[in-house]
């Protein structure tokens, strides 16, 4: 049994890839607790394995061996179905590339999360746009991604994360494809807004100064999280 604090968590996680002959361990034994409310960074080498492990740790693909649990349940003993239970109430995913439907407008990109648990359209949009208002998107409900700037669709993406509440956001790369600029403001948010919902946050990042801003940072080396010096 976990802590009442911890929230997240992987026990000797190891990762490998094969491909023909050749196996190559990308984590080898990761260990990491993240507690309620509190931020931390991942940071390494193009490569190094920080994707693979927040996509382990979301639950959306499973390790060759090793635990993961989310308030205490067990990822790897549960159906893809209750993987994506877990996945749409407790956790929000924010990635370097958006992903936000491009036929669709902000609100409604903002409001899938919510429909998708089948939440009343008429309250999913009125969701979304007070919390696109939050983000400074109040103006740009009805524009569609193709067109916002980079920054906004990133401040869309933060809001569908947002949306439905979660106890953790995981961030990919979240500022990655933006200027420094841009990359402050998106990140400013996005840590205001978890500290204002006691939500923890989780982010892999190649950025040093942006990691250097929150709770806890590691660096992944040799498929290993250890902390910097």
């Amino acid at each position: 049994m976990n802590s009442p604090s911890i929230l997240l968590e992987c026990r000797n996680v190891h990762q490998q890839f094969s491909d023909g002959d050749l196996c190559v361990d990308v984590l080898s034994g990761v260990n990491l607790q993240v507690r309620k409310s509190e931020s931390v960074a991942i940071i390494g080498a193009s490569g190094s394995g920080k994707s693979t492990l927040l996509h382990i740790l979301g639950g959306l693909s499973m390790p060759t061996s090793g635990t993961v649990l989310f308030k205490d349940h067990d990822l790897s003993t549960m159906s893809d179905k209750a993987r994506g239970v877990i996945r749409n109430y407790g956790l929000g995913f924010v990635y370097q590339f958006h992903h936000l439907l491009p036929e669709f407008t902000a609100q409604e990109n903002a409001a899938m999360p919510l429909l998708i648990r089948r939440t009343s359209r008429k309250e999913a949009f009125s969701r979304a746009s007070e919390i696109l208002d939050r983000v400074g998107l109040g103006n740009r409900l009805r524009h569609k991604p193709g067109e916002l700037s980079g920054g906004e669709r990133q401040r869309t993406a933060i809001a569908r994360a947002l949306i439905t509440e979660p106890d953790c956001i995981l961030a990919d790369e979240p500022t990655g494809n933006l200027d420094r600029d841009a990359a402050n403001r998106v990140f400013e948010l996005m840590n205001e807004m978890s500290v204002e919902s006691g939500t923890s946050l989780l982010m892999v990042t190649h950025d040093q100064q942006l990691a250097s801003r929150v709770d806890r940072i590691f660096r992944i080396e040799n498929g290993q999280l250890v902390a910097p010096n």
